[in-house]
């Protein structure tokens, strides 16, 4: 009955839950229970350590933490509570960057504490140069995300720059550990660099590429709270910061793959220059552009057998989310088959396109991953683009040129009849024409993608 109570054992069940959590996260229709029981195993793991800590503890500490714990509660519930859809990337930054920060922050409460343990050191100094470089690049990100920095910022020759400060950051690292220092002064001269390389890092990163930022952010913060979990010999804060870290570099891998992006080129290269290659070939695409109207769509489709919705990040901005559900059901009922093409970075985070229609409660077997769906399209009668741009350019296919060329993307050219829903001509994040507007088959239904899909729906009510 002692050990059914002790702590060890409490993060043992901790640590099952967020393996068990994690897995089912990998799944739309099981994610939003696996979410309840990682937090589950969380709020166990951070009850067991107030209550059957065994060391010391004065009582205002445990007001302390009694405080901190309500503080942010009521903060990250009413926060949480009140996040759109199309602000969720940046709630995700948010939430990366604080537990960076916390990372970062036991380094620098701990280190005089553990003076003359040169491992210890070792281990305070990595989690800390991760733990910043994550918060001040996830409040870059953030930063992005929202619009506050909205262009890509680069200073002359970054690449070296960015690349030289890494480099200095960690020699210095280096010699705090291997030298035995317990100066205060360079601690905080290390601090602080690891912060401006956080900002240096991702400021010249484009839009298009904040999808893999963000997973790439998310595996710093994992790998930090690991370190931390090491340095205090915390198993379930270790387990928990390795399957963040490790699940955030796969992802991230993933997200290269699909943007047809090698790793070291995000660490070390030109990461996010297709905007600025883009603007340098600055070539127009020839040919006419056709327009629709929202009566000529609905006779299109009312006549179809099948029809491919391509969703996009103009999807979650005019949060017509609840529209094109209902569109999907409509055209359900006069017997035409109806599937979602999802793009692994449509959106503004990984699997933005599957949280925004699980929340309308699309069925999950209707949201198919482009290898699944590509081969289709040549079978598909309309193809109906909502917001997406450079995921269905097919430059990526025919313009080696292109900064884009080489990304694997949704082969909408292939279907029988294109219709692309944008508020304007305007290029996507990438900065340049996509090809697909002037293809014979294609025509632009332009407006509000919610207004647009209003006045469709109603017009296939009549039909």
């Amino acid at each position: 009955m002692e050990y059914i109570f002790s702590l060890e054992f409490i993060y043992l069940i901790a640590s099952v839950t967020y393996i068990l959590g994690l897995k089912m996260l990998g799944h739309p229709e099981t994610a939003r229970k696996g979410n309840l029981i990682a937090a589950a195993g969380m709020t166990l793991a951070i009850i067991g350590t107030i209550f059957l800590y065994q060391g010391e503890v004065a009582s205002i500490i445990y007001i302390l933490i009694g405080i901190a714990i309500l503080i942010g509660t009521v903060i990250g519930w009413m926060v949480a509570k009140k996040v759109g859809m199309t602000k969720m990337p940046e709630l995700v930054s948010i939430f990366n960057g604080m537990g960076g920060a916390s990372a970062a922050l036991i380094g620098l409460i701990e280190f005089h504490h553990y003076i003359g343990d040169q491992l210890s050191i070792l281990t305070i100094i990595a989690g800390m140069i991760i733990g910043s470089v994550s918060f001040s690049g996830s409040m870059i990100a953030w930063a992005k995300l929202n619009g506050t920095l909205n262009k890509p910022i680069r200073l002359p020759k970054y690449n070296i720059l960015n690349n030289v400060f890494l480099i200095g950051i960690l020699g210095f690292g280096a010699f705090m550990v291997f030298s035995g220092s317990d100066s205060s002064l360079f601690l905080y001269l290390l601090f602080f660099a690891a912060l401006a390389y956080g900002i240096l890092f991702v400021l010249p990163i484009g839009g298009a590429d904040m999808p893999v930022v963000i997973s790439l952010l998310n595996s710093f913060t994992g790998l930090a709270a690991a370190f931390g979990g090491f340095l205090y010999g915390n198993m379930v804060m270790l387990t928990g910061g390795i399957l963040v870290g490790s699940a955030g570099t796969i992802l991230t891998l993933a997200m290269c793959k699909a943007m047809n992006r090698p790793l070291s080129n995000v660490i070390f290269g030109a990461f996010g220059e297709g905007s600025s290659a883009a603007a340098s070939t600055g070539g127009k695409i020839g040919g006419s552009v056709k327009e629709a109207s929202a009566s000529d769509v609905a006779i299109l489709m009312n006549y179809s057998n099948k029809v491919i919705i391509v969703p996009g990040y103009g999807l979650a901005v005019a949060q017509a989310q609840h529209i094109i559900h209902e569109l999907e059901q409509l055209l359900e009922s006069k017997g035409i088959d109806v599937k979602y093409a999802i793009h692994p970075v449509a959106g503004r985070m990984p699997g933005h396109m599957n949280v925004l229609l699980a929340e309308t409660n699309v069925d999950y077997d209707k949201l198919v991953e482009m290898e699944d769906v590509n081969p289709e399209f040549k079978s598909t009668d309309v193809v109906f683009v909502v917001g997406a741009n450079d995921v269905v350019n097919p430059a990526a296919h025919n313009d080696p040129s292109s900064p884009i060329y080489g990304m694997p993307i949704l082969d909408v050219e292939n279907a029988k009849n294109i219709i692309i829903n944008k508020r304007s001509m305007k290029p996507g994040y990438a900065g340049i024409e996509n090809e697909l507007f002037y293809n014979q088959k294609t025509s632009m239904l332009f407006g509000d993608a919610k207004v647009a899909l209003t006045k469709l729906v109603a017009e296939l009510k009549n039909m």
